[in-house]
């Protein structure tokens, strides 16, 4: 059961598509969901479509084969392990097939055991009974294409007549009929139990017209002669008959004048109970099934092709999405750049303005500093300058470095040096003015030294930074 998380049954039954869904819930299947679809209309996709969820999740699809398909055939054997019995049933296969065996699909079911009674000196027996459910390849490969048409690839064909013999409880010796329909014509699935085991299969046609209990007669009687040749039969046969009541009131009466015998009826189990029988055997079912072993592998292929088609199909349309946001960024991205384009376009012209007018302010600003600061220096040089010293030439550099150079007597070399430091050290409104220079140079020319030293305007530099 834990090998599947789903399973769904479909009935192809002659008015509508009867569709089953089970889930996996406590060890068990429990049954979720029930529809029923007209021929006319197309089974829900999502119930029985295998897709990415069925990989962690998977999914078993059943399909019900007709009546009509199938042929059962009972047979005991040795108790023995599944792969011992099943080769005992390909030896006979033969023998048990209404068809070559080439033309065939067959599985088997085992329905119980017991104990043979001791004969002579031999210890007991363990028989088991096993039915051989055998369908010719053709008309299973029609239903697999009707199937398909409606979207259904199915995991295992079952009949639902193995599960009609499980619900026979308590199995008494005698006859059960089992109404049904083959190919249109009411019929009934015979079995027989003697000795606590399920001894044969048969089916049995009710005619529409005519003497139809005679003809009931004639029918079982044929079956029980066989019973009796093979030795199974050894008393006459309790009657049983598990219908629905439409059915029952139709085979009732044939029945019981046809073997002028008292009939047991007892009500079969639902249609979603024996749904829910075959999906429970068929979970856990180790054995191969009615469907055709190439079908399987080809379905499987579908599946995994079909992922593979999805997963490139979702790709693309995630790559057509980011290459979508990814056009529609780079578009967005540049509107808005057109616009700071055009924003900036249109400032252009005053921001280029208003950068000249700037210009032109720092310019006069730096003229007006220039002007005070030349009278300053003046001021100062006025006030330093020492008797005996004469200014011939003074200059600023570059706005900051005032440059001096004059002539003085021979012997005023230490006044040249004294009128450095005293305009080194000055200050203006308690501020220095320079901030140091390069030292006095003196050239003896005759009676005449001349001299030059240069300073560095304080005042300028901290107004520029």
């Amino acid at each position: 059961m834990a090998r599947f998380n789903f399973c769904n049954l479909l009935h192809l039954a002659p008015d509508a598509k009867r569709l089953w869904q089970f889930e996996a819930k406590g060890g068990s299947l429990a049954l979720t969901r029930e529809q029923r679809v007209p021929h006319t209309e197309a089974l829900p996709g999502k119930w029985v479509a295998k897709n990415w969820s069925s990989l962690w999740q998977p999914k078993l699809n059943i399909a019900w084969l007709p009546a009509e398909s199938v042929f059962l055939r009972v047979v005991e054997l040795p108790a023995s392990n599944l792969a011992e019995t099943l080769a005992m049933v390909e030896l006979q296969l033969e023998k048990f097939s209404p068809f070559p065996v080439a033309q065939i699909v067959w599985t088997m079911h085992v329905i119980g055991s017991r104990t043979a009674p001791v004969k002579g000196e031999a210890g007991p027996e363990h028989l088991q009974t096993v039915v051989v459910v055998i369908a010719e390849r053709k008309g299973v490969e029609e239903v697999l294409g009707k199937l398909e048409r409606d979207g259904f690839l199915a995991d295992r064909l079952e009949t639902p007549m193995l599960d009609q013999l499980e619900a026979v409880d308590p199995k008494e010796d005698g006859a059960w009929l089992f109404p049904l329909s083959l190919g249109g014509q009411s019929a009934a699935l015979v079995a027989w139990w003697y000795g606590g085991a399920l001894r044969n299969l048969s089916f049995v046609t009710l005619p529409t017209a005519g003497e139809r209990a005679k003809e009931l007669q004639e029918q079982l009687s044929h079956l029980a002669w066989s019973g009796e040749l093979e030795g199974w039969l050894t008393a006459p046969p309790k009657w049983h008959l598990m219908a629905d009541p439409v059915k029952a009131v139709e085979w009732e009466t044939v029945l019981r004048a046809a073997v002028n015998e008292p009939v047991a009826v007892t009500a079969p189990p639902p249609l979603a109970e024996l749904a829910g029988r075959t999906a429970r055997r068929a979970a856990s079912a180790a054995q191969a099934n009615l469907l055709p072993a190439e079908f399987t592998a080809q379905y499987r292929q579908q599946f995994v092709d079909r992922l593979w088609l999805r997963a490139l199909a979702y790709a693309g349309l995630t790559y057509a999405v980011a290459v979508a946001i990814y056009f529609g960024a780079v578009g967005m991205l540049g509107y808005q750049t057109g616009r700071v384009e055009s924003a900036v376009a249109s400032l252009s012209g005053s921001y280029t303005n208003a950068l000249q007018l700037k210009m032109r302010y720092s310019i006069l600003q730096e003229r007006s500093q220039l002007k005070y600061a030349a009278l300053d220096c003046w001021q100062l040089v006025a006030q330093e300058i020492p008797e005996g010293i004469t200014l011939q030439r003074s200059s600023f550099v570059d706005g900051k470095k005032l440059s001096l150079s004059g002539t003085a007597g021979s012997g005023d070399v230490q006044k040249i040096y004294d009128f450095y430091d005293a305009l080194r050290k000055a200050k203006l409104s308690g501020q220095p003015m320079f901030a140091g220079g390069e030292q006095p140079q003196t050239r003896q020319q005759g009676m005449v030294l001349s001299w030059n030293f240069s300073l560095e305007l304080l005042r300028s530099e901290a107004e520029a930074q």
